[in-house]
């Protein structure tokens, strides 16, 4: 499984119209085996603890609400950790776990803080690094598995994201996973069994394998039918432009007669013999 010329864009640099052609495997979970079908599927990989990945979130969701075939189109939320060498709980601020762990200066850090929080602003959501928890993500991703079953998989994915960066909620905490999954409607039982086994670990595991060997190295990142990448959080229009030409290409218009009949055009219209 490979993909090929993958379109990388950095977040903050202006985004190319022009999509990237990836190869066209089936899907692991019953899905189609290929991108001919009534549905669309896409599948994103992403991070709770990125915050260009919730940004991504809105923009994609806004193009999808504009999408004229938006009821056709099937969204997949795949795990990805940024970190996953990072302690289930970091005894410092996200600033601090920059500067020291990645090596970045402090003022570099502050900066690119700015940054991202005014582009999140532009999406209507009001980060607040200061009151970030480090934490490992990985018991975070095996809940979104959790929720999935349960059919509410953007539901919790929307829940951490926003928990995290903008009301300093611990990610990696018992308690809070618990209450967020009792606020969905799934049992504190099934909760503890993520806490007490390894349920969903195979999930979340197979989904950073799948995400390796499609050659994806940062998040978010959108594949749409297996046959089209998208690299950061682009812009509306971007995704606009991806879910169309998807779309299209799925669903080819096919001309009923071999023969043109009559017509209107710019030269004026024909005339039978």
């Amino acid at each position: 499984m490979c993909l090929t010329h993958i379109l990388t864009i950095a977040q903050d640099q202006p985004a190319d119209k022009t999509l990237c052609a990836v190869s066209n495997n089936g899907f692991r979970n019953g899905g189609r085996e290929s991108a001919v079908g009534p549905n669309m599927k896409i599948e994103i990989w992403s991070d709770v603890a990125c915050p260009w990945c919730y940004i991504g979130k809105r923009r994609f969701e806004a193009a999808l609400a504009a999408f004229p075939h938006k009821e056709a189109v099937d969204v997949k939320w795949r795990s990805y950790q940024l970190d996953p060498t990072l302690p289930e709980h970091y005894d410092g601020t996200e600033l601090d776990y920059l500067s020291s762990r990645k090596g970045m200066p402090r003022q570099q850090v502050s900066q690119m803080f700015d940054h991202v929080t005014q582009q999140a602003k532009g999406e209507g959501l009001d980060y607040r690094f200061d009151s970030v928890v480090v934490a490992n993500s990985v018991t975070a991703h095996r809940l979104i598995h959790l929720a999935a079953a349960h059919g509410k998989q953007d539901e919790a994915k929307e829940r951490l994201l926003s928990d995290h960066f903008e009301h300093g909620k611990d990610i990696g905490n018992r308690g809070y996973l618990t209450s967020l999954a009792l606020d969905l409607g799934i049992s504190a039982d099934e909760v503890d069994e993520l806490f007490t086994t390894d349920k969903y670990a195979d999930d979340v595991r197979l989904d950073f394998e799948e995400g390796r060997a499609l050659g994806i190295s940062g998040v978010p990142f959108f594949v749409i039918d297996r046959k089209f990448g998208l690299s950061g959080a682009q812009p509306v229009e971007t995704f606009t432009a991806a879910l169309t030409q998807a779309w299209q290409d799925a669903n080819p218009l096919v001309l009923v007669s071999s023969t043109d009949g009559e017509a209107c055009g710019p030269d004026g219209c024909s005339v039978q013999p």
